[in-house]
């Protein structure tokens, strides 16, 4: 049989998608269904975990997240959030290995703004993400996030 370089690269590539899927799974991050990939993840998130927003235009510097997990926001990891010394608090949700945090914070002109942090995590750790900052609905500000070791602050 012949078989075109084109099906064979293909082949080739889908091969080695399906060995990274499957390689990042095994370490704890990755795909799969919501429910499945949660319920998968026995270590609690529960604790203060310090975390570092770089590149941003106004939000740069270390801040400690609390964060309590208690499945009270519709996913097993999930709850109450809140920064030392930021805002009013929020929540956090861990869907598909991706952690996302929600806190509301007092804007200038009343309006609150949202903070949002959301990092990959998995098995009771987090790592590396985005902060955005949301006012009116609309992006005002975004960083580099990076967490800490849990109990870090």
């Amino acid at each position: 049989m012949r078989y075109s370089k084109r099906f064979l690269a293909a082949v080739a590539l889908a091969a080695a998608a399906v060995l990274s899927a499957n390689a990042a799974m095994a370490r704890g991050f990755g795909a799969g269904t919501a429910g499945a990939s949660n319920a998968a993840m026995t270590k609690s998130f529960s604790g203060n975990w310090p975390m570092t927003v770089s590149d941003s235009r106004g939000a740069n510097g270390t801040y400690c997240l609390t964060l309590t997990d208690n499945g009270s926001f519709g996913w097993p990891h999930s709850g109450p959030a809140s920064i030392a010394n930021v805002g009013d608090g929020g929540t956090f949700q861990v869907i598909n290995h991706q952690l996302v945090v929600t806190i509301q914070s007092p804007g200038d002109s009343g309006q609150d703004e949202g903070l949002v942090f959301a990092a990959s995590a998995g098995n009771g750790t987090i790592g590396s993400g985005f902060y955005d900052g949301v006012y009116g609905g609309e992006e005002v500000d975004s960083g580099v996030l990076v967490f800490g070791k849990k109990g870090g602050c």
